[in-house]
């Protein structure tokens, strides 16, 4: 089957009600409920109940404030988040799967249809189950208001009419950037949930409790854009030596967050972005002082060390090349040489390290289409064949690392 027809068969059978879905006779979709014991770290949480909202008696010229209503619902009271579903693609068999590769997707993304094809290819080659599992506030995890057009319009305008200057605000990225714009440190939070989160799933399934996935599965990673961000501090951080034997892939990430560009249409609009690198790269370090809890989780927890040195180029650099060094046979990243959002070079900085001395294996591809960052495999009838052949060779050189 083609990319393109691939793409539409799975978009059409995807849904998260059904415990089993067929793609075709040898492989299935099975979706599994999970439930995050971190709402305690999100804004409002017991752990951290700091309240950064705006103040509405400062909004009294804008009625109804559409924005304020969506702020108002604390983080942590989110049910969608803390409750929801997760797919894994697998091969039809009894026998529980030998090993799992765990995918992570980009930034503002609500829906798998781009990733369906990567995990059936992914799944096809290894013969391995790839489990996609959502980010914080992300896919599923966000109430679907969020991405809702007719509900986000309002806060669209009400956002444009306040910020006349912004740049690429659109009515996908509004929820994201009013929400990060309001409180840059949700990124650093959501995050940390999501490692937790991940964990959590590990260690359910090496006690054997998974129904598809063996205890003793090898785990492996396959990471997009911001997902890698994730994948990276999973890896560094190394949890009780569960990732001694991992291998991670990367296609269009692995830089540090302050070698993003992230202003998109798709992703996050100028004013939210300069509000988030202000909190978590110009100004964190006076931030960890005043806020007690942040610095002990940035400071006093590896997975914290390593989440803060993947923030800033200039942050911890020398720790954060070593540990690159030392994982260097088991990353491989695949990256695309006309992305603006992650450009190349960025990725080579990051992975090879300042002395350029890490033997990571990168491979730098450019396709004969006009692509982007968020869209690099246009599902477009005038050039499927093409897409196709991309597609087939990057899931391939990925396919084989994780085989």
């Amino acid at each position: 089957m083609k990319y393109i027809d691939l793409f539409n068969h799975l978009k059409n059978i995807e849904n998260y009600t059904d415990e089993h879905i067929n793609i075709d006779e040898n492989l299935e979709i099975r979706n599994f409920s999970f439930e995050s014991k971190y709402r305690f770290l999100l804004p409002g949480g017991p752990g951290n109940s700091d309240d950064y909202e705006f103040i509405p008696s400062a909004l009294e010229d804008y009625e109804p404030d559409v924005i304020q209503q969506m702020l108002n619902k604390k983080d942590s009271k989110i049910v969608e988040n803390i409750r929801f579903r997760y797919h894994v693609i697998l091969p039809r068999s009894e026998a529980k799967s030998k090993g799992v590769i765990f995918m992570f997707h980009g930034f503002n993304e609500k829906y798998w249809s781009k990733y369906l094809p990567w995990a059936h290819r992914l799944c096809e080659i290894t013969g391995k189950a790839v489990l996609m599992f959502p980010i914080a506030f992300h896919m599923n995890r966000a109430p679907a208001a969020w991405s809702n057009s007719r509900e986000m319009f309002s806060v669209s305008e009400q956002r444009k009419s306040r910020h006349p200057n912004v740049i690429a605000s659109s009515l996908s990225n509004v929820a994201i950037s009013t929400r990060l714009h309001n409180k840059p440190q949700r990124f650093i939070w959501s995050g940390l949930q999501t490692y937790y989160d991940v964990i959590d799933l590990v260690e359910y399934i090496k006690a054997g409790h998974h129904p598809c996935i063996d205890a003793d599965a090898s785990i492996d990673f396959c990471s997009y854009s911001i997902g890698t961000f994730l994948g990276q501090i999973l890896i560094m951080t190394n949890k009780d030596g569960y990732f001694s034997n991992s291998r991670f892939t990367t296609f269009c990430g692995g830089a540090v967050f302050n070698r993003f560009s992230p202003v998109s249409k798709f992703i996050l609009d100028s004013e939210a972005n300069v509000s988030l690198y202000s909190f978590v790269v110009e100004h964190l370090e006076s931030h960890l002082k005043r806020d007690e809890i942040l610095r002990h989780f940035l400071t006093a927890h590896d997975e914290g060390v390593n989440f803060r040195c993947m923030l800033n180029y200039k942050t911890l650099t020398a720790y954060r090349d070593e540990k690159f060094g030392q994982l260097a046979d088991r990353i491989y990243a695949v990256t695309l040489e006309k992305d603006e959002i992650i450009p190349p070079y960025e990725i080579v900085n990051t992975l090879l390290g300042v002395q350029r001395n890490n033997n990571v294996r990168i491979d730098v591809l450019d396709f004969p289409y006009p692509y982007k960052h968020e869209d690099p495999f246009p599902a477009l009838t005038k050039i499927a064949d093409e897409v196709d052949r991309q597609f087939t060779d990057v899931f391939a050189r990925i396919g084989e690392f994780l085989k």
